[in-house]
């Protein structure tokens, strides 16, 4: 029996899960999110929706993989509903910033060109200066794909640590190259 997919998740005040069909639907101040469900898969609100408790249909392999990975997506659709989830970014270099332009984030990043990323739908992006960027939203998956991709663009490289990091990411620096003797 999976550690994770036995406990029930508590849904706080303010935010409302219902069941439609095969799909998980949560509704909060952040915003409202769905979950499309497995067949292995059932879910079943308790105490007037203050609870939800996610079940498997057998033991099978499928069924048993899937148990507490439904339960913790479902979990951080709550979350998100109630909290929303935020990643930072620091961007580390001579000449290197950030700006937000309407729906698209601007990076100079040491290549030829400034280069312009699309902001999602549901993100809030927001440079508090041109060496952070702030994304927040209400589903965790996409604030930190977003997050990663952005930094994709620019890994802080081992030399000098240069790049795009998340805030208290530490980089690991290697020795330069080594004079003869």
């Amino acid at each position: 029996m999976s550690r994770i997919g036995k406990k029930p998740i508590l849904v706080p005040d303010g935010v409302k899960v219902s069941l439609e069909q095969r799909s998980v639907i949560v509704e909060g101040p952040n915003g409202r999110l769905v979950q499309q469900l497995r067949p292995e898969i059932e879910v079943g609100l308790s105490e007037g929706g203050k609870r939800v408790c996610v079940q498997r249909r057998d033991d099978s392999r499928a069924a048993r993989s899937l148990h507490g990975l439904t339960r913790a997506l479902i979990q951080n659709m709550v979350i998100g509903a109630a909290q929303g989830y935020e990643r930072r970014l620091e961007i580390v270099g001579v000449g290197y910033l950030a700006a937000v332009q309407g729906t698209v984030l601007q990076l100079r990043v040491g290549y030829a060109n400034e280069l312009q990323v699309p902001i999602p739908p549901g993100l809030k992006v927001t440079c508090p200066d041109q060496q952070h960027v702030v994304i927040q939203g209400a589903d965790k998956q996409l604030v930190t794909n977003f997050a990663a991709s952005v930094r994709a663009l620019r890994k802080p490289e081992p030399y000098k640590g240069k790049g795009i990091r998340y805030q208290g990411e530490q980089v690991r620096h290697k020795e330069g190259k080594v004079s003869a003797k």
